[in-house]
C-alpha cells in the first residue's frame, strides 16, 4: 500500500505550558498527513481532487493514538503515513511517529470517502472511492 514520510521541527506554539507537545496537535498533523498521502497518490491538491470526483472530502469517523515518548520544542519529528485497509469506501490510515529513529506515538484514523446528497446538498453520504484512485492508494 502507498505510504508516505513528513518531517516535522516542533514549533513552540505546539507546546503546552509543560514544554511537550499538545496531542491536539498530532491530530492536525495527521490529517495534514492522510491529505498528503492522497496528493501523491493522485498527484493533485485536496481541492482538485474533491472537484475531479465529484467528492465531498474524506470524513473522519474514528481516530486514535497511543503514546510512548513525549516529543518538545525543538525536536525534529517524522511521521509516516500510510493506508493499511480500503473497502469500498472507507479506508483506514496508520501514522507512526519518529523521534531520533525511535517510536514515539503510533495513531490511526478511519475515513470515509463523501460525495454531497444530491436530494440535499447540506447532508454527506459514503460514496464508492474512485478505481483509479483505489489503484494509486494500492501502490499500483
Amino acid at each position: 500500500m502507498l505510504s508516505n514520510t513528513r518531517l516535522i521541527r516542533v514549533q513552540w506554539g505546539d507546546c503546552d505550558p509543560a514544554g511537550i507537545v499538545f496531542y491536539p496537535r498530532y491530530f492536525e498533523w495527521f490529517d495534514a498527513c492522510t491529505i498528503l498521502l492522497f496528493e501523491k497518490a493522485t498527484g493533485l491538491t485536496k481541492l482538485r481532487m474533491l472537484e475531479k470526483y465529484n467528492g465531498a472530502g474524506l470524513v473522519l469517523v474514528e481516530a486514535g493514538a497511543r503514546f510512548a515518548l513525549a516529543s518538545r520544542y525543538g525536536d525534529d519529528i517524522d511521521i509516516h503515513t500510510s493506508i493499511t485497509d480500503i473497502g469500498r469506501s472507507s479506508f483506514a490510515v496508520q501514522h507512526r511517529v519518529g523521534k531520533g529513529g525511535v517510536p514515539a506515538l503510533e495513531g490511526f484514523e478511519k475515513r470515509v470517502w463523501t460525495r454531497r446528497d444530491p436530494s440535499d446538498p447540506g447532508r454527506l453520504r459514503a460514496a464508492p472511492i474512485p478505481a483509479d484512485v483505489l489503484a494509486a492508494l494500492r501502490g499500483g
